[in-house]
């Protein structure tokens, strides 16, 4: 399946079956309006663990998470956000580790509403669903596997922070970048509409920093737009992947 969704495949989609939407956010403003039926995804609140001290870690039960926003098995799920695409991937591959199909909403709020079509505020959700569904917890890494399992480190990070020349965000944080990681910006899959380049270019892009390999652990600042790169190496039709949960919020500290 296509992990993304165009905004016409949406519509289409809606007209035919009852998706739940899902709209990703991380900050300390989540947004209030989306796409009308919609509900808040939110990095800061339910989809990441609050007890864990790293920041955005994978919640404890993501099957009853799922479940609690109506999603049951074969639900379809469609995630978006309004942060450039930032977000929407990281609760897409949360929906892989539960089992959970999901797609993204290819260009996200911005181009829902660049076709003409109406925003209405989010929605909590009222129904629960009910999942049965195989998890995939092999989906994420620990520091320990990243150390030993030989896979190859791919950082979403910017040029600069991953060379050590620019600053990190979160205090605490020494710059520079895992030993024998390649760095492939997540800003890069996008074109400049917003969306995600096609499946031929990102096969190229790949190519340039991996090389032939295909064993790929995708890291960033907190494993938030680790699952960009990891969303555009689906769509260029990489397989083995996998996200390190604690990301440079866990190996650069100091």
């Amino acid at each position: 399946m296509n992990p993304l969704i165009s905004v016409d495949e949406l519509v289409t989609l809606r007209e035919w079956s009852d998706p739940v939407v899902l709209c990703a956010s991380m900050g300390p403003t989540p947004p209030t309006h989306g796409i009308p039926g919609s509900h808040l995804a939110d990095l800061e609140g339910d989809f990441s663990d609050p007890t864990d001290p790293l920041p955005h870690t994978v919640p404890a039960d993501l099957t009853a998470l799922f479940a609690s926003y109506g999603v049951s098995d074969g639900t379809p799920v469609v995630v978006y956000d309004d942060q450039g695409g930032a977000t929407a991937p990281r609760v897409w591959w949360l929906a892989q580790v539960a089992g959970v199909r999901a797609r993204v909403l290819d260009g996200g709020l911005p181009a829902w509403r660049a076709a003409g079509h109406d925003v209405a505020e989010l929605l909590a959700p009222t129904t629960r669903g009910t999942l049965t569904a195989a998890t995939r917890p092999e989906l994420l890494r620990d520091r320990s596997q990243v150390e030993s399992d030989g896979r190859l480190v791919v950082d979403a990070r910017s040029a600069g922070r991953f060379a050590g020349t620019e600053p990190e965000p979160r205090p605490g944080l020494r710059s520079g970048h895992i030993p024998g990681a390649v760095n492939l910006p997540f800003t890069e899959v996008y074109d400049d509409t917003g969306r995600m380049r096609p499946a031929a270019e990102l096969q190229e892009l790949f190519r340039e920093r991996v090389g032939e390999r295909t064993d790929l652990t995708f890291s960033c600042g907190s494993g938030v737009t680790a699952c960009v790169d990891a969303l555009a190496a689906t769509v260029a039709g990489y397989e083995d992947l996998a996200v390190y949960e604690g990301s440079w919020s866990e190996w650069g500290r100091l």
